[in-house]
This record gives C-alpha cells, structure tokens and sequence, in this order.
C-alpha cells in the first residue's frame, strides 16, 4: 500500500498519450543515462535518455539502447558504432562515464518502426550529428518549413 495524502483526480487532468513525434532532424540532449540487464540477463545496455530542446516538440523524450556487453559480436559492433556516432556529435571521443555525455546538443535523426509486440508505431533514433553540421534536409511538417530549433 502505499499513502496518496489525499489525492483527488477531480482535480487533475488525466495524462493523455503520446503519439510519436514525426521523423526528422531534431536538436535534443542526454538528459539520463544508464546500464540495464537485458531480459535474457546474459548482457546489459546502455539506455540513453533525449530530449528535444526547441520547435512544436520541445521537452519530448526519446530513447537509445545499446547492447554494449552482449553474446553477439555483431550486436556490440552496432552499438559501438552508434555510442562512436554519439561521442563524436558531442564532441566526447573518450568518455569514461556515459554522465560526460549529458547536457550537450546534438541533432538526432528520428524514424517510425512498428513495435513487434503490439504493432504500434513508435520513434526510433536512426543517427546523430553535431548540433553545427549541415543544416537538416527535411524538417517535421508543421514548423513551416524550418528544422524543430529554427525560429
């Protein structure tokens, strides 16, 4: 159990759910980060926790998983190739703790894939760039026209 100190919900809207933000180029930061067991339990994973920092989807999260300690080589490469992709749209080459990584803007590529557990669409991060690189091709309609942190 579990004291609630008087909780009235007609007193607070009820959450809505999130759909998934449409694919783009977003500023966002490593906001949280941390290695997690995967559910096999025969390897761990660095989740990333990012945040969208500007335009129609400012303060929206979105996760990365990588499988850096994991039976399949080929696995570990991926995410080691991803974690290198991070490291270098920071400006971190050589973190000695994923925390080094946080508060510092980078533009992530955000797609679509339908969840094979329940077939819903959700977001997924497909790359990373530094926040100075080239401007994104292609913003998220709505923003008329501009990238998400383009005023």
């Amino acid at each position: 159990m579990a004291n609630l100190n008087g909780f009235n919900a007609n007193e607070v809207e009820p959450a809505v759910g999130f759909d998934p933000i449409p694919a783009g180029k977003y500023l966002a930061v490593i906001t949280e980060s941390g290695m997690k067991a995967t559910k096999s339990g025969v390897g761990n994973f660095l989740e990333l926790t990012f945040q969208v920092l500007d335009g129609e989807f400012k303060g929206r999260l979105l996760w990365a998983r990588l499988n850096l300690d994991n039976p399949n080589a080929t696995t570990v490469k991926i995410a080691r190739a991803e974690l290198s992709a991070i490291c270098r749209a920071t400006g971190v080459m050589a973190p000695k703790d994923s925390v080094e990584l946080h508060n510092l803007p980078l533009v992530i590529t955000v797609a679509h894939k339908k969840r094979q557990d329940t077939s819903e669409i959700t977001n997924v991060i497909k790359g990373y760039a530094k926040k100075d690189g080239a401007a994104p091709k292609a913003a998220p309609s709505g923003n008329n026209g501009k990238a998400p942190w383009q005023k």
